[in-house]
């Protein structure tokens, strides 16, 4: 999980860095194709295997929605600063309650219900800055692609429990190359011999990341492993300040421990009511 904070945090300096040359659209078709080129030893290995499914319209709707959340985001980290990027895509959790409620008609306690409403009151102190400056649409777009990374999460429900990870990243990896060009086309440029590594150590961090992720969920208790993936604020500061100059906004660093309080609530709420991997009613 920490290897995960610290590979997202230098995939975003590097989606930053590259941001004055390589619009976001196209740096999202760049980072696809550099996942599906990792991704091929394991279709070359099992290619039956790696692309078995039972639902292809999950997984093109999770694709699509995620092409589109990765370019709002990529745009956010390019014209926000690091941290107040990161801390907006936190919200990611606090959309899963009621997603669970108006989409999986699940039955969701007062208790989360509370929590969610106090983290979503962290956003809109998040959001204050920002009232009447060149970042507002920057925010919003962030806060949308954490609605939409929400929304594939809740379509991953679903998909995990009769799917490999390798046929998830495969499938994910395959679409998301051919969803994503479309977009890129419009702002297409060829990149320099130098850019294009970058582009693809920024593709490889991101496949790493994904991999990590799961892995640290998978071997750990989520209750437990949820908190480390904080830390990554923590590395947006230290980077963002470093390599940028940013220095974090301290409403929106408040707003964002808000959102942090409310998100690892409803987490460790999962958990003492025995869902740790979905959004059970409060006892």
């Amino acid at each position: 999980m920490l290897a995960s904070a610290v590979t997202f945090t230098l995939m975003t300096t590097l989606v930053k860095y590259l941001g004055e040359d390589y619009p976001a659209a196209l740096q999202t078709f760049y980072r696809s194709a550099a996942t599906f080129v990792v991704l091929i030893p394991a279709i070359v290995r099992d290619p039956r295997g790696a692309y078995a499914t039972s639902r292809p319209g999950i997984l093109l709707f999770r694709s699509a929605v995620g092409t589109a959340s990765t370019i709002l985001a990529f745009y956010a980290y390019q014209k926000m600063p690091l941290a107040d990027a990161n801390a907006l895509s936190f919200t990611r959790s606090l959309w899963l309650v009621p997603l669970a409620i108006f989409v999986l008609r699940e039955k969701v306690g007062p208790r989360r219900i509370g929590a969610t409403i106090v983290g979503f009151c962290g956003v809109l102190l998040m959001l204050q800055p920002s009232a009447g400056g060149h970042l507002t649409f920057p925010a919003l777009a962030a806060l949308a692609s954490s609605l939409m990374f929400a929304m594939t999460i809740t379509g991953m429900k679903v998909m995990t429990r009769d799917h490999s990870t390798t046929t998830l990243l495969v499938w994910a990896g395959t679409l998301g190359v051919i969803m994503s060009l479309p977009p890129a086309l419009f702002v297409w440029r060829w990149p320099t011999l130098v850019d294009l590594s970058l582009l693809t150590v920024m593709g490889v961090l991101g496949t790493i990341t994904q991999w990590c992720y799961i892995k640290g969920m998978a071997l750990g208790d989520a209750a437990a492993m949820a908190p480390v993936d904080y830390t990554r604020l923590l590395f947006a500061i230290i980077l963002g300040y470093l390599l940028f100059r940013d220095v974090p906004n301290a409403i929106t660093m408040s707003g964002a421990a808000i959102v942090v309080a409310a998100t690892l609530y409803i987490a460790f709420r999962e958990m003492k009511v025995g869902a740790p991997k979905t959004l059970a009613s409060d006892e």
